[in-house]
């Protein structure tokens, strides 16, 4: 089981981003890296093509795991994942409340 799951709020806390929050769009399992929507933006130019206008794109690229921190859904802190087994079930908890996510 990975500590970020796909529409989890997150917030930046290293780099030129650092304090800007947004949800997990895709995690790049092997990179250890996440894409967040509205983080990490660059600008691409393109060149005309059959499937696609001629222009400036702006794509939001990976960021490092180590440079997130976690959003608990129920206390509303940024805080470390951590994890409980209960039975069969693997379910993860945050640090902070305790409360699972």
């Amino acid at each position: 089981m990975f500590k970020f799951k796909i529409g989890d709020e997150v917030v930046v806390t290293a780099g030129r981003d650092k304090g800007k929050s947004g949800k997990v769009e895709k995690v790049l399992l092997f990179e250890n890296k996440l894409i967040i929507a509205g983080v990490n933006i660059y600008k691409r130019h393109r060149k005309v093509t059959r499937t696609q206008a001629a222009g400036i794109y702006e794509i939001a690229r990976p960021i490092s795991l180590a440079k997130v921190a976690l959003v608990c859904p129920k206390c509303g802190k940024t805080t470390r994942v951590g994890f409980k087994s209960e039975g069969n079930k693997k379910n993860r908890i945050c640090k902070k409340c305790k409360g699972v996510i």
